[in-house]
């Protein structure tokens, strides 16, 4: 039951962080780019819930996005899940308590999420390469997803220590 209520509250953050990316920041852009709120979610949603979670929860996330916002069907399921899965794997790795580590982490992640999404749309739509825009929107996105990261992360630390403990309990060293 207490699952449960872990993955309806990472729904209903999903619902929050999709009326602030439609409405809010729509007013907030630096050069016509905002910041990209759903890498910052399944990335903790990855590094709180494990790998698995992060996979099915990133897909997830993928599938209503492209029904609500886009028209293409496979890039953001498929991103967003590859996604969720690397940062359940970069959890065991790096510190969450760090601040320093996470920002590397956004960083990273919204690096290779922006370039693989590119990469696929070259791929299945033969869009054009443009390479310049591609990376001056990049940077812009990085450098903001960056700054959102600074301001919310100690709301994702205080529910990421609480889904932890509801997930996987308090687990005790017993033997050395």
């Amino acid at each position: 039951m207490k699952k449960a209520l872990v993955y309806v509250g990472i729904f209903l953050a999903f619902v929050v962080i999709y009326i602030l990316q439609s409405n809010l920041f729509t007013w907030f852009t630096i050069a016509g780019i905002q910041p990209n709120l759903f890498i910052i979610l399944i990335l903790f949603c990855g590094l709180f819930t494990g790998r698995i979670s992060g996979l099915i929860t990133g897909v997830i996330s993928g599938i209503l996005l492209d029904l609500f916002i886009q028209v293409d069907v496979i890039i953001e399921p498929i991103m967003l899940g590859a996604l969720g899965f690397a940062s359940g794997i970069l959890a065991k790795n790096f510190s969450k308590e760090n601040r320093f580590n996470i920002m590397i982490m956004v960083i990273l992640t919204t690096l290779c999420y922006e370039t693989g999404v590119y990469l696929l749309k070259i791929l299945i739509y033969s869009v054009n390469i443009e390479l310049l825009s591609f990376i001056k929107i990049i940077l812009i996105e990085v450098i903001f997803n960056a700054m959102i990261t600074i301001i919310i992360y100690p709301i994702f630390q205080y529910f990421g220590k609480k889904i932890e403990d509801q997930l996987f309990g308090a687990k005790i060293l017993r033997y050395f």
